[in-house]
């Protein structure tokens, strides 16, 4: 019997009461005629929504199945799992309850009104495994209508990890931010959140390939706009050209990397190949050519995963009734990550575990404490 199957049978969460139901009293408390008291008074003053019901603590998990794991387009129906799983985590690893919404439309317009309709039940809302490039428009508006947090985890919660790793890894090689040459390989959701996010935490040079070389101001959309604020040595060409004297390799693009072009980077650096199952360049190929290796996988040392995000910077969002998450919140997950490490750092040890029960109190605490700025 495949224990895969077993441990999915019947699904991974479950709603709860959080009030006993066993009396009449009990009753009239929970439901009616109490409830009708509740109900007039957050008509009354909507703010108190917060905290006379589950939306203070409560996430929406949305996806359209587009962009699911490493599997693709699978539809809303196979993203399931996913997004329960995605539930689990956020109550196991941040205490926040989440609810997992699969869609049947892969129309931008039609999500963004569905989820907006949606909002008035939910604290935040987490975007998943919505596909590039509709997934950059579809944060952007729903930022602009909602007056909760809006986070596309894909996005954010890797280019969190990916800056926390980083920012671990330059310092033990001795590396400062802004003399750091960083090459980006993808230019997708990921690859283009972990550019920004890279230029915020003050890295001075990052180039980003993606399967037609780097990207330069010919291209068009979100990518010209990106080739604006990168590559400021002006490299052309293809990978291999890009990791020319480079100190660290960011793969979020699924595609195999050649040693050739490994062979090209300067050496004692960082190899981050967080593609999964199967990372653009394998641990042991990566170790031949770096000081520093991180994959997406358990299986090995300094796993970028997003677990060690998302919860904690929801939990931050929702106690410090933040409307959007920014970028100096995101900033502050990455150093409050990086920051449990900070002591104890290895070649194996950049990034903590993420089974470590401190990543999602210290993140929480840090996030809330950013938003008042």
């Amino acid at each position: 019997m495949d224990p895969v199957f077993e441990l999915h049978r019947g699904g991974k969460i479950a709603v709860t009461p959080t009030v006993g139901l066993d009396s009449r009293e009990d009753l009239s408390l929970a439901y009616t005629p109490g409830v009708a008291r509740v109900c007039e008074a957050i008509a009354a003053d909507p703010t108190l929504t917060r905290e006379y019901t589950w939306v203070g603590n409560t996430v929406a998990v949305v996806t359209d199945g587009t962009a699911v794991l490493g599997l693709g387009d699978i539809g809303p129906r196979a993203a399931m799992p996913v997004m329960e799983g995605k539930a689990a985590l956020f109550k196991k690893f941040g205490g926040v309850d989440a609810v997992p919404i699969c869609l049947d439309t892969k129309d931008p317009d039609a999500i963004v009104e569905i989820v907006r309709a949606l909002a008035p039940s939910f604290g935040g809302i987490n975007l998943e495994d919505i596909s590039a490039p509709r997934c950059f428009d579809i944060e952007r508006r729903l930022d602009d209508l909602l007056d909760i947090p809006v986070f596309h985890d894909d996005q954010h919660g890797t280019a969190i990890v990916v800056t926390a790793a980083l920012r671990s890894a330059a310092t033990l090689l001795g590396r400062a931010l802004a003399d750091t040459r960083v090459v980006v390989s993808g230019a997708g959701a990921a690859g283009v959140a972990v550019t920004n996010m890279l230029l915020a935490a003050g890295v001075g040079d990052v180039i980003v390939v993606d399967s037609r070389g780097v990207i330069d101001a010919d291209r068009g959309g979100v990518k010209a706009e990106l080739a604006s604020r990168t590559n400021v040595s002006g490299i052309r060409g293809g990978i291999g050209d890009a990791l020319h004297g480079a100190d660290v390799l960011v793969g979020v693009s699924g595609g195999q990397i050649p040693a050739e072009a490994l062979e090209r980077m300067a050496p004692g650096g960082a190899i981050f190949a967080l593609a999964n199952p199967n990372p653009e360049v394998h641990p042991e190929l990566a170790a031949r050519y770096a000081k520093v290796v991180a994959t997406g996988r358990s299986d090995f040392p300094n796993q970028i995963n997003n677990v060690l995000a998302f919860p904690g910077v929801f939990r931050g969002a929702l106690d410090a009734r933040a409307t959007r998450v920014t970028e100096a919140m995101k900033l502050a997950a990455a150093e409050a990550i990086a920051g449990l490490v900070a002591d104890d750092l290895r070649p194996d040890q950049i990034i903590p575990s993420a089974l470590d029960p401190r990543v999602g109190p210290a993140v929480a605490a840090a996030v809330a404490a950013a938003s008042k700025v």
